[in-house]
């Protein structure tokens, strides 16, 4: 009897170590900038925070520097189901829900404050859930920050002054819809050209964020020292989930996994911010002029962009744009 007893007892255990292990969650994160870059930074405190919350029962695995592959890639392995969650900028997450491109379109936050409004606002929401129709959940919006105009010998302080530049930009339609609305000439450019071309003249300008133009980056400010402040661009970084993944999980650990990537915004936007902060002050110390320009001026100019884009956004441009 007492054997029998011994064998249930050990049975019992071994059940419920088993259950236990069963509930053992791993997840696999990607991005692709370097380890020590804000997002994954804000991926690791993400991770750091699940693991904490779960009482190590949940472990997010996070893989910088593009080791899985590329945003698109990655995205593409993410509605998989591949690779459980990934960050990326939501210029390319358009190809996959066109939706999330009007984050793209060029002047449609007048500043940090309106961005963070309407990303954490019912339109973010909105468009994170749509998600879903491309097999992905979206968690929370992380900063990318402002693109920004920058010249060699012709300072940028209104529009007028954009009339016949010939600025690098990225190689996409908006973009190019952008500038000729300005009246610049856009020119395309591999972008490990883009240095010597401002230095000998082949081209007047370019565009980027303070962390790119600087001495981290790829430092341009060394043959451009105009920096205009008119963040044409504040497209948002995002972090998902894929659909197969998330629907695995128990609704208590969805809700664990949606607290820890909010958990992680403030993290990420501080680096970010800080970040900035170090790239402009080195960048003025360099000699580097900052000019501040009037944003709506450059606003008023897209209204031809904002009307072609119409039929493809619906509404949602012109909300982002009403969010007060």
């Amino acid at each position: 009897m007492r054997m029998t007893r011994t064998l249930a007892l050990a049975l019992a255990v071994a059940l419920l170590a088993g259950s236990t292990l069963a509930q053992q969650i791993t997840l696999r994160a990607a991005d692709n900038q370097p380890a020590t870059y804000p997002t994954v930074l804000g991926l690791m405190a993400m991770a750091e925070y699940l693991e904490a919350a779960s009482d190590g029962r949940i472990v997010m695995e996070v893989f910088p520097g593009g080791q899985l592959g590329d945003e698109r890639s990655t995205i593409e392995q993410v509605q998989l189901g591949v690779i459980d969650i990934v960050r990326t900028s939501t210029s390319p997450v358009g190809e996959f829900y066109p939706a999330m491109g009007v984050y793209s379109m060029p002047f449609i936050f007048r500043d940090e404050a309106h961005m963070w409004k309407v990303v954490q606002g019912p339109i973010g929401k909105e468009l994170l859930d749509g998600l879903r129709a491309a097999d992905m959940v979206g968690l929370a919006y992380y900063d990318s920050g402002s693109r920004n105009f920058y010249t060699a010998t012709t300072p940028i302080r209104s529009v007028a002054d954009l009339q016949g530049l010939r600025i690098r930009t990225q190689q996409s339609q908006v973009v190019l819809d952008m500038m000729d609305a300005l009246g610049a000439d856009p020119v395309p450019l591999a972008f490990g050209e883009v240095y010597s071309a401002l230095q000998t003249g082949v081209i007047d300008g370019a565009e980027n964020n303070y962390p790119s133009y600087g001495p981290g980056g790829v430092r341009h400010y060394e043959v451009a020292p105009y920096f205009t402040e008119n963040a044409h661009a504040r497209v948002p970084e995002i972090v998902m989930i894929s659909a197969s993944t998330y629907d695995r999980l128990s609704a208590e650990d969805r809700a664990l996994v949606r607290e820890a990537a909010l958990a992680s915004v403030p993290v990420q936007a501080a680096l970010w911010a800080a970040l900035v902060a170090e790239s402009r002050e080195a960048v003025v110390e360099a000699g580097s002029e900052i000019i501040t320009v009037d944003i709506a001026e450059f606003q008023d100019a897209m209204a031809p962009v904002y009307e072609k884009y119409a039929d493809e956004y619906g509404d949602l441009l012109q909300r982002i744009l009403d969010t007060e």
